[in-house]
C-alpha cells in the first residue's frame, strides 16, 4: 500500500508531527496552501521518502498478525443540499485512532471534530462503529472521504477506499423572457421565441415548456458555468407558433432537478390576436332586402370570435352610416343593430355590414340589396284655379315617382271628368311618373267647387292619394252705399263719428277701402295712436266695412269716399260712394315772436302773437306774472283746414328781474269756450348778483369737510369763480385740501382750526362782476389745557378745582364733574360752575369722604369729550384704624419665638409711627426689634417684629403712636401666651324650617391657635346636651339639621382649639327656638338673610358603650369614618343657665375688625386634641348626648398679673388628649383684633385667680409632653 495515514492535530505524540494525508492527493494541507508549485513538489518528495523509510522500518520489525480490520466500509452517497448524510465505517479489533479524511485533509480522531460544527462521529466505539454524520449538507461537502485507522504496535494502519459525497444543489429561481406573470400578446400563426433560464444549480437542471397541456417540442437547451465552482446555469429557448385556441392559456416553463421536489414553474398568459368571423345580417322576414317606404326595420349584424373582438360598421352604397357596436366577451361576439327607416331613395341601395380587428388582413362583409316599394310622395296640379266667368282654362296633373307606377282620374265636385291625354315616364329611384291633362270652361255655379286629381294602384290598395284645388270664378258687384249722419250736422274737433260702407254681390269680395280727399285713410284708436285697418265683414252676400273717426281740424269739409279697390285712384271699372261734414276746432297752435333777441336792463321789446287756423275765429289777450297787458288791436285772415288766423302785439320795457319771466298770449274761442295759450320767456343779460338766500356763515368740524355754497343769479352764467382767503387767491385748479366745484361752490376737507375765517368770492360773466363774503367756523373737540393734579384742603376748609379747556363751540354746560370710585357718588355738597372755557368745582367744609379723584369732563357735542383727573387731598390728623382699641397677640415665651405687631393708621400728610412698651418709648436700635413702615395714599402701616420672646420681658402692653403735623393717635397691643380661645359673641338665629335651624355668630380671640366651633343644643325628651361640630371649621354660620318639626330647642355655642374649649358664647346664653310645623309652607328667616353655610342631616348610627361612659360611633358601611367624636359631660357639672364648673379666659367679648394677622408661634410637635376635626368633610350624623371627660388628675400653678391698663390676664390650659387625633395643636396660629370695651362684665374681679388645671395622669402627661416652645413662662 503506497498510501499512509494522515496525522490529525489531536492524535497521540507519535502522530503530532503532521496531520494524516494520502500520498499523491491533490488536496493540500492547510499549512501548505499558498505555497508555490516547486515548494510543494519538494514537500511531496520528502513525504515519499519518509513513507518508504517507514515501510522499510516496518518490514524490519518482527511480523505479528494484524489485530484490527474493517468490518464495514463506506459507500458513495448522493444527497440534496440541506439534508443530513451518514458515512458508515466499522472497525473490528481497533487498536489505533480512527479519523475521517476529507479530500486528503484529516479531520482528527475527536468525535466532535473541532472546526467542523456540522461534522461529528456517531455510533458505538465499543461495537466498532465510527460513522461520520454530516448535518445540512452544502456544496462544501461535495468531496471525497475515506476512513483511516492509525497503526498500533501490533496492527498496521487501515485506510478505506475513497468514496464521494455528491451534493445536489437545486436552482432557486427561474427567469422567463417574456417576463413571467405578464400578459404576452402574440398574433396567431406567427412564430415566437421563449427563453427560460434556470438559476445556478448542481448538476444542471432540465427545462420543459408546456403550452396549455401540451409539451412544446422545439426546445434548445444549453448550459454555462455558474458564478461558483461546480455550479452551472441552464437556459432553454423554445419556438412557439400560437393558435387562436391558445388565447388566454398559460405558457409554462418547468425546471426539473433531482434535488428539488416539486419542480419550479414559471409562466405567463398568452393573449393571442386573431381575426374575427364573418359578419351575418339577420333580415326580418323571408324576403331578404324587401321593404316598404317608411317601414322601420332593425337589422342585427353579428360577428363571432376574434381577439380583439370585431369592430363593426354599416355602409350604404359604400358610405359609412353607423359605427356603433357592442361586444359580449362572455359569448365572444360583437353585435351592431342598425335602426333604419326605409326611404324611397333606398330602392336598389347596397346595404353592408363590415367586421374587422387589428389583425384582420381585410374587412369581411355581408351585403344586401334593398328592394323598396313606395307610393308617389305627392300629386301636383298645374293651372290657375281663378278664372273669369265663361272663359276656358287647362289643368295638368302629374305624380312624383312611385314603384310601381299609378293611374290618374279627375273629379269636379262629385262629377268625374274625362282627361284629354295621359302619359307615363321613368322617375327617380327606379320609379314611374304618370301625367294627365283636362280642359274646363268657368261657370258662376262652379265657384267654390273642388277640382280633384286622384292616383290609385293595386300595389297601394289601402292608400289613395288625392290633390284638389278650389275653383274661383270671378263676377262683378251689384250695389255700393254709405250709412252716415244727416247732411248739414256740425261737429267739434275731438268728437267720434262712425261711417259704414256696404256692398252686395261680387266675386271676389270687394276690398272696401276708405279715402279722404283722394288719399287713403289711416284709421286710429281713441287716441292719436294708429290702429290696423278694420276688416271687411260679410253677412250672406253683403259685405261691410266700418270707419270710426276722432275728428280733427283737417276733417272740416273733407270728402270721405268708400271704394271697392285698395287704392284711391279713380278708374272706370270701380264703384264708389262719398260723404262730408263741418267741424269746429280751436287754434291749432299759438306762437309768439320778438323783434329783438338780446335784451339788457332798460331795453324795449315788441312781442307778436299769432293764433293759427281755428273755426270759428278767436280773441287774443296778453298776461305777465298774472297781470293783463294792454296790446295792439288784432286782425284776421283765412288759414288751413278752411279756418281763420288771428294776430296781435304788445310793447314791454325789461329789467334784470324780468329775466326768465314768461309773457303769455291767450287765444280764446267764446263759442267753443276753449283757450289756447303760449308764452315767451324773456332773456335779459345782466352781471352776477347774489341772492337773498346766499349762505354767509358755515359751520364744520375739525378734520372734517365743509362746503361753502353760492346762490347767485347772472345771465349769462358766471364764467369765473375766484375765491380768496386772508388776501390769498385760491387756485381754480384746486389744492391738496380744497376744490372749486363746477357750480362755483368751495369744497374743503381735512379741516384744521387755522382754516376758519372769512372767504371772499368774486363771480364774473360778460356783463360784469359780483362779490360775496362767507365766514367759516371750525368746530373741534374739547381739550383740557389746565387742571391741577392735586388740590389740598384741611378738614372743614374750602377749596376750588379749576378746569381750563379749549373748545369750539363753547356751550354753557359743557363742564361736568364726577368723583371716581367703585361706587357712584353724588356731588350734592359741592358747587359746579361753568364760565366760558373755565369750569369750577367748589368744595365747602371739606370732609374725609370727599377726598379722592375727581374727573373733569368737557363735552361740547364734538366727540370725543375731554377728560382729566385731579385728586382732592383732605388733610387730617392721624386716626389709628387697626388694631382698635386693644389687640392680643399670642406668642410662646420660650426665648426662641418671635411676635409681629401690626399698626395701621389713616392720615394726611404722611404719618410717622413710634412704639412704647408699658408706656416707655421703645429703643428700636435694640437688635430684637425690627420695624417696617409702609405708606399707600392716606393709609400708613408700621410692622414691629420682636425676636426671642420671653414671658418676663415681652408679655406686656405695647403702644403704637401715629403722628403728623395735624395731630396724633395711638393704640395698644397686648402680647400674651398661647391659650384656649375666647368665647364667640353675638350668637343669633338666621333661619328656621321644620327640620333645621340656621345660626350665625362672631368669632372671638383664637388663643393663638387655629380654632373651630361647636354647637350645643338641648332636645326635649333627650337627657343632657347634643353637640354638632361646625363645618367648615372656621365658618361663622351653620345650619343644624335633622330636627323634629314643631319642637322647642335651646342652642349654645363654644369655640375650641388645641389647648381646649372656650366658655359658651354670650355668657352661656341659651337661644330658645321652635321649629316650624309640617303645615307651614315657608321658612322663617331673620331679615330674609340667605344662609351660606352647609346643612347636616341625620343618618342612623350606633353607639356602643366602652370603658365606662365613653362611646364609639359605628357609621353605616357606606359612610366614611366619622370626623367628629361625641361626648357626654356630667350633667351635675352643668346648670340650666349654661355655666360650667371650668372657667375659661376672663377677657371680655372682643369686636372682630375683619383682619387676621398670623401669629408668630410655630410648632413642629404633634399634639392630639380630644376630638376629631371635621375639616372639609360634612357627614350626615345626628348629634348625640355629650360624654363626661375622663380626667384622672390635674396639675397647675398660679399666674402673675401682667402690667397693663385694667385687669388683663393671660392663661394657658394644657389638655392632653387621647391618641389618634387629627392634627398638631398649632399650625399657623392666627392673631385677632379685639376691642377692650366689649369684654364680658364681671371678668375683672379676680385678678389673682388660678385657672383651669391640666390633667397629669393621662398617657404621656408631664412636662415633656407639650412641646417646649408652647410652654412659655407662666406669669
Amino acid at each position: 500500500m503506497s498510501r499512509r495515514l494522515s496525522q490529525p492535530a489531536s492524535a497521540p505524540q507519535h502522530f503530532q508531527e503532521k496531520r494524516w494525508a494520502r500520498l499523491g492527493d491533490s488536496a493540500d494541507p492547510p499549512e501548505q496552501r499558498g505555497l508555490g508549485a516547486a515548494e510543494r513538489l519538494e514537500m511531496a518528495k520528502g513525504a515519499l521518502r519518509a513513507g518508504i523509510f517507514l515501510q522499510l522500518l516496518v518490514a524490519a520489525l518482527p511480523q505479528t498478525p494484524p489485530q484490527q480490520h474493517f468490518w464495514l466500509l463506506p459507500d458513495n452517497v448522493t444527497v440534496a443540499a440541506g439534508e443530513d448524510v451518514v458515512l458508515k465505517c466499522g472497525v473490528r479489533g481497533r487498536q489505533g485512532h480512527v479519523q475521517w479524511v476529507k479530500d486528503g485533509f484529516g479531520l482528527g480522531p475527536n468525535p466532535e471534530i473541532p472546526g467542523f460544527p456540522r461534522y461529528r462521529m456517531t455510533g458505538s466505539p465499543d461495537k466498532g462503529e465510527f460513522h461520520l454524520h454530516i448535518s445540512k449538507c452544502d456544496i462544501t461537502d461535495d468531496a471525497e472521504f475515506e476512513c483511516q485507522v492509525s497503526r498500533a504496535e501490533s496492527s498496521p494502519e487501515l485506510i478505506s477506499p475513497r468514496i464521494a459525497i455528491t451534493v445536489l444543489v437545486p436552482p432557486t429561481a427561474v427567469h422567463m423572457s417574456p417576463e413571467a406573470g405578464s400578459l404576452v400578446t402574440w398574433v396567431a400563426g406567427e412564430e415566437y421565441s421563449v427563453t427560460c433560464t434556470s438559476g445556478e444549480s448542481k448538476p444542471e437542471a432540465k427545462i420543459i415548456f408546456h403550452q396549455d397541456n401540451w409539451v412544446v417540442p422545439d426546445v434548445f437547451p444549453y448550459t454555462s458555468p455558474g458564478a461558483w465552482e461546480k455550479f452551472v446555469t441552464t437556459e432553454a429557448t423554445a419556438r412557439v407558433t400560437p393558435k387562436p385556441s391558445d388565447n388566454g392559456k398559460l405558457l409554462t416553463c418547468e425546471v426539473l432537478h433531482p434535488a428539488m421536489k416539486p419542480s419550479l414553474k414559471s409562466s405567463f398568459t398568452m393573449n393571442i390576436l386573431f381575426p374575427p368571423g364573418p359578419p351575418v345580417i339577420e333580415w326580418p322576414g323571408q324576403a331578404e332586402g324587401r321593404a316598404r317606404a317608411g317601414q322601420d326595420v332593425e337589422l342585427p349584424c353579428v360577428s363571432r370570435g376574434g381577439n380583439p373582438l370585431a369592430t363593426l360598421q354599416w355602409l350604404k352604397n359604400g358610405k359609412v352610416i353607423s359605427t356603433v357596436w357592442e361586444t359580449d366577451h362572455k359569448q365572444a361576439l360583437a353585435r351592431s343593430v342598425l335602426s333604419l327607416t326605409v326611404q324611397p331613395e333606398d330602392n336598389g341601395a347596397r346595404l353592408s355590414c363590415e367586421a374587422q380587428n387589428s389583425v384582420s388582413p381585410e374587412a369581411q362583409q355581408h351585403v344586401i340589396t334593398l328592394h323598396v316599394t313606395f307610393p308617389p310622395s305627392s300629386i301636383i296640379i298645374l293651372g290657375s284655379a281663378s278664372l273669369e266667368e265663361n272663359k276656358t282654362a287647362s289643368f295638368s296633373c302629374f305624380t312624383k315617382s312611385s314603384n310601381p307606377g299609378v293611374l290618374l282620374r279627375w273629379w269636379l265636385g262629385w262629377q268625374e271628368l274625362v282627361p284629354t291625354d295621359v302619359t307615363v315616364t321613368d322617375g327617380p329611384h327606379g320609379g314611374r311618373v304618370t301625367m294627365s291633362n283636362i280642359t274646363y270652361t268657368g261657370r258662376r255655379a262652379d265657384n267654390g267647387l273642388a277640382l280633384t286629381c286622384e292616383a290609385f294602384s293595386e300595389a297601394f290598395a289601402k292608400e289613395t292619394l288625392k290633390k284638389s284645388v278650389t275653383l274661383n270664378v270671378k263676377y262683378p258687384i251689384q250695389k255700393l252705399w254709405i250709412e252716415s249722419f244727416p247732411k248739414g250736422d256740425i261737429f267739434r274737433a275731438g268728437n267720434q263719428v262712425r261711417l259704414l260702407c256696404l256692398a252686395i254681390g261680387g266675386n271676389p269680395d270687394p276690398s272696401l277701402s276708405w279715402c279722404k280727399d283722394k288719399k287713403p285713410v289711416v284709421e286710429t284708436k281713441s287716441g292719436a295712436e294708429p290702429r290696423p285697418r278694420s276688416a271687411v265683414e260679410k253677412s250672406g252676400n253683403t259685405l261691410s266695412r266700418e270707419l270710426i273717426l276722432r275728428l280733427d281740424p283737417s276733417d272740416n269739409q273733407a270728402v270721405y269716399t268708400c271704394r271697392t279697390t285698395s287704392n284711391c285712384k279713380v278708374t272706370s271699372d270701380q264703384a264708389s260712394a262719398s260723404t262730408s261734414f263741418r267741424v269746429q276746432f280751436p287754434p291749432i297752435n299759438v306762437t309768439i315772436s320778438a323783434n329783438a333777441s338780446v335784451l339788457r336792463p332798460g331795453d324795449a321789446v315788441n312781442l307778436t302773437c299769432v293764433s293759427l287756423s281755428s273755426n270759428p275765429p278767436v280773441n287774443l289777450s296778453w298776461e305777465k306774472e298774472g297781470l293783463r297787458l294792454p296790446g295792439v288791436a288784432f286782425r284776421y285772415r283765412p288759414a288751413r283746414f278752411r279756418g281763420s288766423e288771428a294776430s296781435g302785439s304788445v310793447l314791454l320795457q325789461v329789467s334784470s328781474q324780468d329775466h326768465g319771466d314768461p309773457v303769455t298770449c291767450r287765444a280764446n274761442s267764446p263759442e267753443l269756450q276753449e283757450t289756447v295759450s303760449a308764452f315767451y320767456r324773456l332773456h335779459v343779460l345782466y352781471p352776477p348778483k347774489f341772492l337773498a338766500d346766499q349762505v354767509l356763515r358755515v359751520e364744520a368740524q375739525e378734520h372734517g369737510s365743509a362746503l361753502l355754497p353760492i346762490s347767485v343769479s347772472a345771465n349769462p352764467a358766471p364764467e369765473f369763480f375766484n375765491w380768496s382767503y386772508q388776501g390769498s387767491k385760491l387756485s381754480p385748479d384746486g389744492g391738496p385740501r380744497y376744490r372749486i366745484l363746477p357750480g362755483g361752490a368751495l369744497k374743503l376737507w381735512n379741516l384744521t382750526r387755522g382754516d376758519g375765517g372769512e372767504y371772499r368770492l368774486l363771480c364774473q360773466n360778460a356783463e360784469g362782476v359780483g362779490e360775496a363774503r362767507v365766514r367759516l367756523d371750525i368746530h373741534y373737540a374739547p381739550t383740557i389745557r389746565s387742571l391741577p393734579e392735586v388740590t389740598e384742603v384741611d378738614v372743614g376748609g374750602s377749596a376750588e378745582i379749576l378746569c381750563g379747556a379749549d373748545a369750539s363751540p363753547v356751550l354753557p354746560d359743557m363742564f361736568q364733574w364726577e368723583k371716581l370710585g367703585e361706587e357712584e357718588q353724588d356731588l350734592e355738597n359741592m358747587e359746579q360752575l361753568s364760565q366760558g372755557l373755565t369750569g369750577r368745582l367748589q368744595i365747602h367744609k371739606a370732609t374725609l369722604e370727599q377726598a379722592g379723584p375727581y374727573q373733569c369732563t368737557v363735552d361740547n357735542g364734538i366727540p370725543p369729550p375731554a377728560r382729566r383727573v385731579s385728586r382732592l387731598v383732605v388733610r387730617f390728623a392721624p386716626e389709628v384704624e387697626y388694631p382698635q382699641p386693644l389687640t392680643k397677640v399670642a406668642a410662646a415665651g420660650d426665648r426662641s419665638s418671635s411676635a409681629t405687631l401690626h399698626c395701621r393708621a389713616r392720615g394726611v400728610p404722611n404719618v410717622a409711627f413710634t412704639w412704647a412698651k408699658n408706656g416707655v418709648p421703645l429703643d428700636l436700635q435694640d437688635p430684637r426689634y425690627t420695624e417696617h413702615t409702609y405708606h399707600e395714599g392716606s393709609i400708613h402701616s408700621s410692622v414691629l417684629t420682636i425676636a426671642n420672646i420671653t414671658a418676663a420681658h415681652d408679655y406686656a402692653l405695647f403702644t403704637c403712636t401715629a403722628t403728623n403735623n395735624l395731630g396724633t393717635d395711638h393704640t395698644d397691643i397686648q402680647i400674651v401666651s398661647i391659650s384656649r380661645p375666647d368665647p364667640p359673641t353675638r350668637l343669633r338665629v338666621t333661619n328656621i324650617t321644620h327640620h333645621s335651624v340656621g345660626l350665625e355668630w362672631k368669632a372671638g380671640f383664637d388663643g393663638g391657635l387655629q380654632q373651630r366651633f361647636r354647637v350645643r343644643y338641648e332636645a326635649p325628651e333627650t337627657p343632657g346636651h347634643l353637640y354638632v361640630d361646625v363645618s367648615p371649621p372656621q365658618a361663622t354660620a351653620f345650619t343644624v339639621g335633622g330636627l323634629r318639626p314643631f319642637t322647642l330647642y335651646h342652642f349654645s355655642l363654644l369655640a375650641t382649639n388645641a389647648l381646649g374649649d372656650s366658655d359658651l358664647a354670650d355668657r352661656g346664653i341659651r337661644l330658645p327656638v321652635t321649629t316650624l310645623g309640617l303645615e307651614d309652607s315657608s321658612e322663617k328667616t331673620e331679615d330674609q338673610i340667605p344662609i351660606e353655610s352647609g346643612e347636616v342631616f341625620p343618618e342612623p348610627i350606633s353607639i356602643i358603650p366602652l370603658l365606662g361612659k365613653k362611646c364609639v360611633l359605628l357609621s353605616p358601611p357606606t359612610f366614611p369614618k366619622p370626623s367628629c367624636s361625641l361626648h357626654k359631660r356630667n350633667q351635675e357639672e352643668k346648670s340650666e343657665e349654661g355655666s360650667e364648673s371650668r372657667t375659661g379666659n376672663e377677657y371680655e367679648e372682643s369686636r372682630w375688625s375683619g383682619r387676621h394677622t398670623p401669629s408668630t408661634t410655630e410648632s413642629s410637635a404633634e399634639m392630639e386634641p380630644y376630638y376629631h376635626s371635621m375639616k372639609d368633610f360634612s357627614p350626615q350624623l345626628p348629634p348625640t348626648p355629650e360624654e363626661e371627660p375622663q380626667y384622672r388628675g390635674f396639675w397647675g400653678h398660679d399666674y402673675e398679673e401682667v402690667a397693663g391698663p385694667g385687669p388683663v390676664y393671660d392663661e394657658v390650659e394644657r389638655l392632653y388628649p387621647v391618641s389618634g387625633a387629627w392634627e398638631a395643636p398649632y399650625q399657623g396660629a392666627q392673631m385677632g383684633t379685639y376691642q377692650y370695651g366689649e369684654w364680658p362684665g364681671g371678668a375683672h374681679g379676680e385678678p389673682g385667680r388660678i385657672y383651669d388645671l391640666v390633667s397629669e395622669d393621662l398617657p404621656g402627661a408631664g412636662d415633656d409632653y407639650l412641646p417646649f416652645h408652647l410652654r412659655g413662662e407662666l406669669v
